[in-house]
């Protein structure tokens, strides 16, 4: 143990990171949160996961006294997303996702329809979307402005946080405030690969942005040595 002030420096720290559990059954999840819950206790389980055991991964997860973010980034017409945030939070998820480009009245419903303990977050663009792809869709503004216009039609419908990637951090900041959470996955500290991530920060730099929470994932599951991976995670923050 180091002196009060890193340990207290480290405990913040690893409040402040989510693990995404991109892995391809429950017993691969439940052994990487046996590996990592001395270290990290919030858990992302994703469209992989999810598919692949259903609604008792939450269950197990939860069982094992970690917190569960629930990433299926729900889209559909209000009444089905609204019946699903239901059952969302009735399985107990501290976070769940939808997509913001459901529109206004798809957001006000899943509002309406989640709990107290559940944490409603808005996905704005997608790490891995560039201009190109905007274009492709038939949106033709710069990846920022649609990151903000999605922002602020969550914002305004009372949405609790707002998933965007790193370079959007302090944009969301000046316009937001402290008023909104802000959760940002494409994070990669400089010794991992990049992926299929397009708008990337490290961890350091994404807090030292203003982010809430970092989403990590490869760079911790696909390490030899996870707990090592967070380690060096941890360490670079504090």
């Amino acid at each position: 143990m180091g002196d009060s002030s890193t340990s207290l420096g480290m405990t913040k720290a690893a409040d402040k990171i989510i693990v995404a559990l991109d892995v391809p059954t429950k017993k691969h999840a439940l052994e990487l949160i046996t590996k990592l819950q001395n270290q990290i206790a919030f858990f992302k389980i994703g469209l992989q996961l999810y598919i692949a055991e259903g609604p008792e991964i939450v269950r197990a997860v939860s069982s094992t006294g970690s917190k569960a973010f629930l990433d299926l980034k729900l889209h559909d017409i209000p009444n089905t997303v609204a019946r699903a945030v239901e059952s969302a939070d009735r399985l107990g998820v501290q976070m769940l996702t939808i997509h913001l480009s459901g529109g206004g009245e798809m957001i006000r419903a899943a509002i309406k329809s989640r709990g107290n303990r559940t944490l409603l977050l808005g996905v704005t663009v997608l790490t891995s979307s560039t201009e190109e792809t905007l274009r492709e869709i038939g949106i033709e503004d710069q990846v920022d402005n649609q990151v903000l216009r999605l922002a602020k039609l969550g914002v305004e419908a009372g949405i609790d946080g707002i998933v965007a990637s790193p370079h959007e951090i302090q944009a969301l900041r000046r316009e937001f405030g402290d008023g909104i959470k802000i959760i940002v996955p494409g994070i990669r500290p400089d010794w991992s690969e990049p992926g299929d991530q397009k708008r990337m920060m490290t961890p350091r730099e994404a807090l030292e942005a203003g982010a809430d929470y970092l989403v990590i994932g490869r760079p911790i599951t696909a390490h030899p040595k996870p707990q090592e991976a967070v380690a060096k995670i941890l360490e670079e923050v504090s």
